[in-house]
């Protein structure tokens, strides 16, 4: 056998051998098996009743007016917090206006319907406006709600009293005007935990 021959035999040889060591290196036993998970998110579901608190027309220096309302709780998650955002319009009739009709109207949350003159938090619903939200809730919502928040499925009642506050002036500039007050509720979250 001449060299070429023996040198050829030995390339097929040594392919032939990788092969079947390549080819050899599937031959294992194996097994699988699958999960299957599932993230499903919460819900926040914060509910007011009644939506129009108060609609009242004229009024006079020297009114009050007493209104309830319900928070409740229709998600799934517990609510830790209410902020409260205020925003309203005044409709000027004659539009001489010096001062603000809103400071003018003064805003009392109270305990509950049984004792009027226990009063959480007092201001004006210009002060009210200006307040941030979770100073409202520091101020309004926590003394009522304390660290608890709102669990899920329950309700808790408000009770508000307006006064058009009769300041022993002239308030002749608020004769015919109008007020339209938006309160906007906003419920965060309890704290995220490791279960």
């Amino acid at each position: 056998m001449n060299i070429k021959k023996q040198l050829s035999m030995g390339l097929m040889s040594a392919v032939l051998g990788v092969t079947l060591l390549g080819g050899g290196t599937y031959a294992y036993f194996s097994d699988s098996v699958e999960t299957n998970n599932t993230f499903a998110a919460g819900t926040i579901d914060l509910a007011v009743a009644p939506t129009q608190i108060i609609d009242v027309d004229n009024i006079k220096p020297g009114d009050s007016f007493i209104r309830d309302f319900e928070l409740t709780n229709n998600g799934t998650l517990d609510i830790s917090k209410v902020l409260l955002e205020t925003d309203y319009t005044v409709v000027d009739a004659e539009s001489d206006n010096t001062e603000d009709f809103a400071e003018h109207i003064q805003v009392e949350f109270l305990y509950n319907m049984d004792n009027f003159d226990e009063v959480i938090f007092e201001t004006t619903l210009a002060e009210l406006k200006d307040m941030t939200p979770e100073a409202v809730n520091q101020n309004i919502f926590y003394p009522e709600l304390g660290d608890q928040g709102l669990p899920v499925g329950t309700s808790h009642d408000l009770i508000v009293k307006f006064n058009f506050i009769d300041n022993g002036e002239d308030q002749n500039q608020f004769q015919g005007d109008s007020l339209n007050l938006t309160w906007t509720f906003n419920a965060q979250q309890a704290a995220g935990e490791q279960r």
